[in-house]
This record gives structure tokens, C-alpha cells and sequence, in this order.
């Protein structure tokens, strides 16, 4: 019997609230829980209770090792908080961000021992947010009452069917936004399940043939039709992009097409640039297809000479459609019907031209809020970036053409698969619209994509022609999972988890396998400092320890709590991301790469330059950027005052955004960063403005 006993305290000491976006944390349980008068709960049973601002409920259990549990809190009346905790007191994990409805938990546990799930009011005083003797009717209408009802607990499958069924367990049922797998290998399919809602206002559940928004997943489809160009002889990989597209400007250095689609172009990226001329792209602002030639036309240098940096960049594959267009003499969506949806017989896949556009038997995407999921739309302009649905089944009959090409050719996919080269000699880990490394000694290909609240990931194999893919349109849900299944799937394939378990692209395996509790806390202190990204040296990587925790924080960000995955790998606990330490040949630690859509290497600052105190401007200081300033690049103003001691930055639409100096002369706040620039008698004439894929774009003093 499974029993929970619940624990209402007064408690002030939590940690600070931050969504999530993992999808599923590591913990089991033997014994739960449920009310102050230690009413049992079996699994099935719901049992209801309250909350106020403040207090917190605790469920405590004895876990066994490799036990699966699910349980759901339905949040009533009240905005719930979840965290896990060891027996220790460690944070495992923390699940929130929808506040009202239901919200499901679950995970496996890696070892026996007592586990503590705690319940709080977000935005109350028991998240950290508020404090004891705040504002009273403000913590009366956080107050309010919940269901907790334990679902599963069981044995961590062994078969990866039923395995995957656990995993996705979060994601099904008909409260929640769905997720699709499907599982394949030589021409035969091994496993295909959907799970959760397509539709939630209609109750629409997610189907086999349900067609999803496959985000940057689609790029892989843009690059094979600029190499079906190339070989029917209408473009070359080494032609000029403004033979095709003359409009765009003449920089110093020619950008070849082959550089749009291995994200080496060294032009902006769009969506990153129009954030930050306030464009809200979690609103639903509208982005023409037309804006990323004009973007081009603006940008006065480029960011980097053509193929000598890896830059993620999604103008460069909206261009590679115009070109393809151009080329054809098609619309890009009607170029790829006929010439490889079609042929093919991928008939749930299409290219969505707009957001305005229909898009037959679709899932919508949905984004969890403090007043429960919202419809949040796709990202405009996106074709050929991203403005691709499909379906499971066409993303298998797509993948197995890699092998046996009844559309393109062996040589245009052994192309795509090749990582390419930068002119310094280095590989980027990027072919023609794929990442390719390995996972276990197997050599892997594939791509993930996250559209505004949908995300997607197609993963082949092509040592033993075995794929799969994972769709979801539940923006917590984590994509990579993919590779663990594939793990589990294909594990005959793989060489043993010890023999490789730190290996670079192998993370979901490592973490699965690595002993956290075995790790020890002083190991740590080697990595800590401050990491500058290569690409946006103003961003700043920050990595401290306080005892046996870990924290990232990235400039102008939130400290973010980050776990153990091997020796030299870490994930973050809020957001699905984690990083990668590197050595030199020495073996002192040197460098980190960030592994979130796509990877950003971070060289680290010098011992005296991460050690030294960070510049503390005074308010006389601060008053040099007072004012307003205006980049002719953007047509965007942004204003500068100084209010209660530190720099504010307002835009019409941003609004307000403090201010964190760092370098002196440079701020962040935002996701921005600002590196202030002085005239020869050291007035503050203007600054150049950051945000890692976009950088440098000026912005002059007018005011």
C-alpha cells in the first residue's frame, strides 16, 4: 500500500522561483502521503487540501532504487510550486510554471533513500518571493486549494517500450499537450505511440497523423533543396548569394551559398535583432518573410568573415529559400511539394507559408502560465528556417530516403552528414542543415527544433539505418529525450556506457549512468569562474559553488542551479540546456561550451580577470549614459536614466530593464548586453548592442 502523510509549516528559506522546462526528474518513491491527518493515498486516489502564501506542504518518502512514480497536483484555486528534494536536503529537481489546471510529475530514482517533495504557493512567501509580514491581501489571494493524486509507481521498465511510455507519461492523458515517438530500423518500424492532447480547447486527442510544427528540424529539408538545385545545375555551392539574390548588400567578403546552410555566413540573425526593436515575439508580433532581406540591407558589416565561425543563424536559411524560390521559379512551399513531399508520399508534411496560413489536422502549441496553457501561435517569417508540420510516420519515410534515395542522391546526403570545415581547420559538428558527432561509438545525425511552444527532434543513425523522432507541442518538453531512447532502442548498437560515458554528445547516457552522490563538491571549484562566449565576449558565463551546489549564471540572468553529469558535464536544472568544460593540452580547464540550440564555445577569462572585482560605478558614473540614444540600423530608440542608485533602459515595448554593470563601460540586463563607447574626451557618444547571435549593432547618443 502507498500511503502520504502531508506537513503544513510556516517556511521563509526556499529558494527563489524560476519556470522549468525539463520534462522529467530523477526521484522514486516506497512511501506517500496526503493529509495533516495522515490519511492514505493509494494510487488512483485524489485527496484534496489548501495552501496559503507562505506555508508549505511536504510529502516525505522512502524510496527504493529504479522505481518509477507519476503523480499530478490539480491546481484549483491555487498556483503550485514542486520541488524534490534527497535526503539531504539537495534540490533533484522543481516542476511549475502552469497555475492553473493540472500538472503532472514523475521521474525514476538512481539509488534508495528518503525523498521530500515540497509544495508552495509560487509568488507567496514559501517560494522566497515574498516574506514573512508582507503585504496581507496579497498573500490572501495566493491562498488557495489543490488536488494531489498519486498515478503510477513501479518498476523502471527494462524494455525500452515500456520505458518510453514511463518517459512520456507526463505528457499524456487529457489534461496536458501531447508528445509523438516513433522508433525505426532497417525499413522496420520498432515502436510508435502518440500521447496527450493535439487541441486542448476542442479535446482533440494527438494522433499518428496529427501534424506538428517541426521548428529548426527544418532545416535539413532547406539544405537538400539548395543541393537538389545544385546538382540539377541552377546554382553552386561556391556561387555568391547576391548572384541570386543581387538586393542584398556587397560586404568585404563574398558569402557563398554553401555558408547560409552551415550557419557560417556572418550575418545577423533576425529574430534575435528584432527583439530588440521591441518586437514581441512571445505575443505573436508579426514578422513578414521580406524583413530578413531588408535586415541584410541594413546590417553595415558582417559579424564574421564568411566560413571562419559557427554562428546559429536562422536569416541565413531564410535566404537559402529565397534562393531556392529564385532558382525554381517556385514558391518555396510549392518546391517542396513537388519536388520532395510529394515524390515521396510524405502527405501529412507541408510548408506553412505564414501563420496565417491553414494547417490541416494540426497541433497547437501551448505554453504554460500562471492562468494555465496558452495558445501562443508560430514564429512569423520562419520559412526555411523553421514553418515546416509533419508527422511521425513522414519524418521516418523522410529519414529512410538518407539510405536509399528515391529523391536526391548518395552523394548529396553523405554531403550533408560531412561535418564542415571553417577556415581555420576546426570542424563544427554541423554538415548541411544536420549536426553530426557520436553517441556511444555511433556515429549520429540529427537536429532538433523548438518553435515558439512546439519542439521536435529527428536523430538517424546511419551505421546501422535506424532513426528516431520525438514531437511535442508542450513547451516544457524536453527533446533530447531522444537520445536516450535511441540508447535504449539501439543499445546492441552502442559500445557499453562505461567505456564512454563522458564522451562529448553522449550526455543523456551519462547522466542516466553517472553517480551523482559519488561526486565530489571540492571537484568543482576547478571550474569555477567567469567564461566570456566567443561569439558575444561581452556575455559572461559565471559558474560558483556554496557547498555541495552548483550555479550557472549567464550575464544580465538569474542564477541557475546546475547538476553533475560526468567529470566535466553539467545540465541546468531550469531550463534544457547544459555545459561542457574543456582542457588544454595541459590539463587546466580552459574553456566551457554551452549545449542550447546549437553550441556556444566560452573561453575563460584570465585568473586575474575572474578574480578581480567587477566595476562599481558611482552614481556620478551612472549619470555619463543618462539620455537617449538611436541605432539607424534598427529605426529603435532606447532611453537611459539612473533611478535609485543603478542604470535603467526603457523601450517602447521592452519597458523597463535594469541595469548590471560589468566591464567597465559595459552593462547587461535583459538578455542584452551594452558596451558604451567614449569620445576622445571621454563623453559616452554611444553603444553597440548584444545578444550572443546578433552583436555590435550601434546605437548613437541623440539626447
Amino acid at each position: 500500500m502507498d500511503r502520504l502523510t502531508l506537513h503544513h509549516l510556516l517556511h521563509h528559506c526556499l529558494p527563489g522561483f524560476y519556470r522549468i522546462f525539463l520534462f522529467l526528474l530523477a526521484f522514486g518513491i516506497a512511501v506517500t502521503e496526503v493529509s495533516a491527518q495522515a490519511a492514505e493515498l493509494r494510487r488512483g486516489r485524489t485527496v484534496a487540501a489548501t495552501l496559503a502564501a507562505g506555508d508549505t506542504a511536504r510529502y516525505t518518502f522512502d524510496a527504493d532504487e529504479d522505481r518509477f512514480v507519476l503523480g499530478e497536483v490539480n491546481q484549483i484555486s491555487v498556483d503550485v510550486t514542486i520541488r524534490v528534494l534527497d535526503s539531504d536536503g539537495t534540490q533533484l529537481g522543481r516542476f511549475g510554471g502552469l497555475g492553473r489546471g493540472h500538472l503532472r510529475f514523475g521521474g525514476r530514482t538512481t539509488s534508495a533513500g528518503a525523498l521530500t517533495f515540497e509544495l508552495f504557493v509560487t509568488g507567496g512567501g514559501g517560494s522566497g518571493v515574498g516574506s514573512a509580514g508582507g503585504d496581507a491581501a496579497s498573500d490572501d489571494a495566493l491562498a488557495g486549494a489543490y488536488e494531489i493524486t498519486l498515478l503510477r509507481h513501479e518498476p523502471v521498465a527494462t524494455d525500452p517500450r515500456r520505458l518510453t511510455d514511463q518517459m512520456m507519461a507526463r505528457f499524456d492523458g487529457p489534461n496536458s499537450p501531447g508528445a509523438a515517438v516513433r522508433v525505426w530500423r532497417d525499413g522496420r518500424t520498432l515502436y510508435s505511440r502518440t500521447y496527450g492532447m493535439a487541441n486542448l480547447a476542442y479535446g482533440i486527442p494527438f494522433g499518428e497523423d496529427t501534424r506538428t510544427n517541426i521548428g529548426s528540424t527544418s532545416k535539413q529539408f532547406t539544405a537538400f533543396a539548395i543541393m537538389l538545385q545544385a546538382e540539377r545545375g541552377l546554382l553552386s555551392l561556391d556561387d555568391d548569394i547576391r548572384t541570386h539574390i543581387p538586393e542584398l548588400p556587397e560586404f568585404d567578403e563574398t558569402i557563398q551559398v554553401r555558408h547560409l546552410i552551415t550557419h557560417t555566413s556572418g550575418l545577423r540573425e533576425f529574430l534575435n535583432l528584432l527583439r530588440m526593436t521591441g518586437r514581441r515575439l512571445d505575443r505573436g508580433d508579426w514578422i513578414d518573410r521580406s524583413e530578413i532581406i531588408e535586415i541584410a540591407q541594413r546590417q553595415p558589416a558582417l559579424q564574421n568573415a564568411p566560413g571562419a565561425e559557427w554562428n546559429y543563424n536562422n536569416t541565413a536559411f531564410g535566404l537559402a529559400a529565397v534562393i531556392v524560390e529564385r532558382t525554381s521559379g517556385q514558391d518555396f512551399h510549392v518546391f517542396m511539394q513537388e519536388n520532395v513531399f510529394g515524390p515521396l508520399g510524405m502527405t501529412g508534411t507541408m510548408v506553412r507559408p505564414s501563420i496565417r496560413h491553414m494547417v490541416p489536422n494540426q497541433s497547437e502549441g501551448y505554453t504554460p502560465t500562471p492562468d494555465g496553457y496558452r495558445q501562443i501561435g508560430d514564429l512569423g517569417g520562419a520559412v526555411g528556417a523553421g514553418g515546416m508540420y509533419s508527422t511521425i510516420a513522414d519524418l521516418q519515410t523522410w529519414v529512410e530516403n538518407y539510405a536509399n534515395p528515391r529523391v536526391g542522391t548518395p552523394e548529396i546526403f553523405a554531403e550533408m552528414m560531412t561535418s564542415f570545415v571553417l577556415t581555420n581547420g576546426e570542424e563544427t559538428g554541423y554538415g548541411y542543415g544536420l549536426s553530426v558527432d557520436e553517441q556511444r561509438g555511433l556515429k549520429r545525425v540529427h537536429h532538433g527544433g523548438a518553435d515558439v511552444a512546439h519542439r521536435s527532434q529527428l536523430v538517424y543513425y546511419p551505421e546501422i539505418n535506424a532513426g528516431i523522432t520525438v514531437q511535442s507541442n508542450h513547451a516544457q518538453f524536453g527533446s533530447n529525450v531522444a537520445f536516450q531512447l535511441a540508447a535504449s532502442f539501439f543499445e546492441d548498437a552502442m559500445e557499453a556506457v562505461e567505456d564512454d560515458a563522458g564522451a562529448e554528445g553522449d550526455e543523456a547516457d551519462a547522466e542516466r549512468d553517472f553517480d551523482r552522490d559519488a561526486y565530489d563538491p571540492e571537484d568543482f571549484d576547478e571550474f569555477v569562474g567567469r567564461y566570456a562566449l566567443d561569439a558575444a565576449p561581452n556575455f559572461i558565463l559565471t559558474f560558483t559553488r556554496e557547498d555541495g551546489t552548483f550555479y550557472a549564471q549567464a550575464t544580465g540572468q538569474q542564477r541557475l542551479e546546475i547538476v553533475p553529469t560526468s567529470d566535466s558535464t553539467f545540465s541546468l536544472l531550469a531550463v534544457e540546456a547544459s555545459v561542457t568544460f574543456l582542457r588544454d593540452d595541459g590539463g587546466a580547464v580552459n574553456a566551457a561550451i554551452l549545449h542550447q540550440n546549437g553550441d556556444q564555445r566560452a573561453t575563460r577569462l584570465a585568473d586575474d580577470e575572474a578574480g578581480a572585482e567587477e566595476w562599481a560605478p558611482t552614481a556620478a558614473d551612472l549619470a555619463d549614459f543618462a539620455g537617449r540614444f538611436y541605432s539607424e540600423e534598427l529605426e529603435t530608440f532606447y532611453d537611459f536614466a539612473v533611478e535609485e542608485g543603478e542604470l535603467v533602459m526603457r523601450q517602447r515595448r521592452l519597458g523597463r530593464v535594469p541595469l548590471n554593470p560589468g566591464e567597465e563601460d559595459s552593462f547587461s540586463g535583459g538578455g542584452f548586453s551594452f558596451a558604451f563607447e567614449r569620445d576622445r574626451n571621454g563623453e559616452v557618444i554611444g553603444f553597440y548592442l548584444s545578444n550572443v547571435r546578433t552583436r555590435d549593432v550601434r546605437f548613437g547618443r541623440v539626447g
